[in-house]
């Protein structure tokens, strides 16, 4: 497995790759941001700060870009704030599909988290993104809670213990 190295503060690099990999999956089809969405004026909040926004670099090239926060979304409860970390916008560059980088970065991560005496690294997706369900399971991630709304969707919680 590549070892990753986790650099923060990289607003401008994290959306770039944010982008690159929402136009590639708007090409093959998929349901991803809208570049609309994808913006310092969108993405910067309260909660996630410009230093919550990431990149992942592999031997020096950026790999993966993401926001960590300490705080959930909506779909998590008060009681997870204090011990948990939470990923949003996680994706990978092309040149690095197919190469387990979800896997490595949650490995990085993991360090990160013990150091800072975190106990749980979590994410949220709509339950019928099977691709990234995949990907999320096989990185050792499980599913901790399905939220089923009215309309027929329904959000996964994904959570690994660090």
């Amino acid at each position: 497995m590549e070892k990753v190295k986790i650099y923060y503060n990289k607003v401008d690099e994290a959306i770039s790759v944010m982008k690159e990999v929402a136009e590639w999956g708007r090409e093959k089809g998929f349901r991803v941001w809208l570049d609309e969405w994808l913006t310092p004026e969108e993405l910067i909040t309260e909660e996630a700060r410009p230093e919550n926004f990431c990149i992942g670099q592999v031997e020096g090239k950026t790999a993966c870009a993401f926001i960590l926060q300490n705080k959930g979304t909506e779909y998590w409860n008060d009681e997870y704030n204090n011990d948990a970390v939470y990923i949003h916008k996680l994706c990978v560059r092309r040149e690095f599909a197919h190469r387990q980088m979800t896997k490595a970065l949650i490995e990085a991560l993991k360090i990160e988290c013990k150091a800072r005496k975190i106990k749980y690294i979590r994410l949220d997706t709509r339950l019928d993104e099977k691709i990234v369900r995949k990907i999320y399971l096989m990185a050792g991630f499980k599913i901790v809670d399905i939220i089923d709304y009215d309309n027929g969707n329904s959000m996964a919680l994904y959570e690994i213990e660090v």
